[in-house]
């Protein structure tokens, strides 16, 4: 498995894996995920195996009052590659990516339902910080988890 930065030319790929791990009202629309990618403050990472991409992760950090905080928008798997590591290495590449640009804290939302997800990042130190009901489509409620990353606040 080879893990690089995206690039330009991922796109079509990265959309394709989208729609093949979430189902409409779900899904990123297009343009949005091309906002994702395109943003100066973003990092996405990519996994691939023989020219086809089998994950990515995308981050970004922005400056809040305490210092620069880390949200993962999204760390997706296409479904044959889940349980080998994938995401798991994807994780530590985007937290490599947050460490980088000064973040001390890395945070995310992840389906409540969504077992499997939840079990990669509590297995790589993340700890649930709250829950918001309602927060995806069709009601789906939302877990909060959040990790340190070893930068001080506000450096």
């Amino acid at each position: 498995m080879l893990y690089r930065r995206y690039t330009p030319k991922d796109f079509d790929q990265l959309y394709a894996l989208e729609e093949a791990c979430f189902q409409p009202p779900l899904r990123f629309g297009r343009g949005y995920m091309q906002q994702l990618v395109s943003s100066s403050h973003a990092a996405t990472w990519v996994a691939e195996e023989d020219d086809r991409m089998a994950g990515f992760g995308i981050v970004d950090a922005a400056e809040e009052a305490d210092g620069i905080i880390a949200y993962i928008q999204t760390l997706e798997v296409i479904s044959d590659r889940r349980g080998q590591g994938v995401g798991g290495e994807l994780l530590r590449l985007i937290e490599g990516s947050a460490r980088d640009a000064g973040a001390a804290l890395i945070w995310l939302h992840v389906n409540a339902a969504n077992a499997s997800a939840i079990r990669l990042y509590e297995a790589h130190g993340y700890l649930c910080e709250g829950e918001k009901a309602n927060f995806y489509a069709l009601g789906n409620g939302a877990m909060i988890y959040a990790k340190a990353l070893g930068v001080k606040m506000g450096s």
